[in-house]
């Protein structure tokens, strides 16, 4: 099957790429998961993830604003939520993949 502009299912340059981009750096997919839970501030997110540095969630956070899955909400202190494109895409393909990650977690630590 061709898609649109000869674009190859799966192929390295279509859509794989694409979702992979929305993945590809570490805390994103984190940051995902604990908005799966519902809108947090920045310092709750920040506890919840651990071990991530107030940097390296804002830039998370600027990333995932800017692919808008994420929305940040104005009115007192800012929190992030997930959008329907952010909650379809976390509450979908990223957790099957950490369902499956789960499954497999024994001969992925091989």
């Amino acid at each position: 099957m061709v898609l649109a502009d000869d674009c190859v299912p799966f192929g390295a340059d279509c859509y794989v790429r694409l979702g992979a981009s929305l993945i590809a750096h570490t805390w994103d997919p984190v940051a995902l998961a604990v908005l799966r839970e519902g809108p947090r501030r920045r310092r709750d997110l920040l506890s919840a993830i651990g071990d991530i540095s107030d940097k390296s969630l804002h830039e998370s956070l600027g990333r995932l604003v800017a692919a808008g899955l994420v929305a940040r909400g104005l009115s007192g202190e800012p929190t992030y939520d997930l959008t329907p494109l952010g909650r379809s895409f976390a509450s979908g393909p990223l957790l099957t993949l950490a369902r499956w990650a789960e499954d497999n977690s024994t001969a992925l630590a091989r």
